[in-house]
């Protein structure tokens, strides 16, 4: 094994699902390797299998065929429980329509997963405090979500997912609901939080705009990277 292994390696994944008699092939045998701290956006088409592929990175799914290793380990044959807790402490979730609850103050909403975690709930609130003044958002701990803004409860959602210092932040289509200013903060946001934690960062979008912001792209076309590539973003600000 090395001894700095990548964050994420997949090798020959294939994932399918049942549609009444016919198989889909969503993922066609993904050979996959995503090095600790990198900045990566998945984008294709529709039906192209970027959500399958954002759910068994996020250890949601799991592969019908192939080997995926998280951190190193082979996480074939993990309980569920096993599988919960490394999602629970490794792994935040950035979602689209935010998946904030709707009773919870941004501060009680960021705090949750230290509760579900077990922290102590002055630590619990000075982390998410702090979480929330990261991304600029020190003045909204007690506002609720129906009086943010889109962008705004999206930066609760990103801050909730960094709370617990994870080392993969999942994001499936985090601007689809914003407008294009704000889509373009968003983004921006996560890249700098990227460069200040090391947190590896991994997002799906349709918009081609967003992703001359992103380090390496990866092109899905019918379950399979049809273009891995890299952005020099110094060379083209030049």
């Amino acid at each position: 094994m090395e001894s700095n292994p990548p964050l994420l390696e997949l090798s020959g994944i294939e994932r399918e699902f049942a549609l009444g008699e016919t198989r889909i092939h969503a993922l066609r045998g993904i050979d996959l390797r995503i090095e600790r701290g990198q900045f990566v956006a998945i984008w294709g088409p529709s039906g192209s299998g970027k959500s399958t592929l954002l759910n068994l990175l996020g250890l949601i799914d799991a592969p019908d065929r192939g080997v995926l290793r998280f951190d190193g380990q082979d996480v074939h044959g993990l309980s569920d429980d096993a599988l919960s807790d490394c999602r629970n402490r490794k792994i935040g979730f950035v979602f689209q329509s935010f998946n904030l609850i709707p009773v919870m103050t941004a501060l009680e909403n960021v705090g949750l997963p230290l509760q579900v975690q077990g922290v102590k709930p002055a630590e619990v609130r000075r982390r998410a405090t702090e979480w929330l003044q990261h991304v600029g958002l020190g003045q909204f701990l007690h506002f609720r979500p129906d009086r943010l803004s889109g962008g705004q409860r999206q930066r609760v959602a990103i801050a909730r997912a960094l709370v617990g210092q994870p080392r993969l932040l999942i994001a499936d289509e985090p601007t689809a609901n914003l407008d294009s200013q704000t889509s373009q903060e968003v983004i921006d946001l996560i890249e700098k939080l990227n460069q200040e934690t090391g947190v590896t960062c991994i997002f799906t979008t349709h918009d081609p705009r967003l992703l001359a912001r992103v380090p390496r792209q990866l092109r899905l076309q019918d379950g399979l990277i049809s273009q891995d590539s890299y952005t020099d973003h110094a060379q083209e600000a030049a």
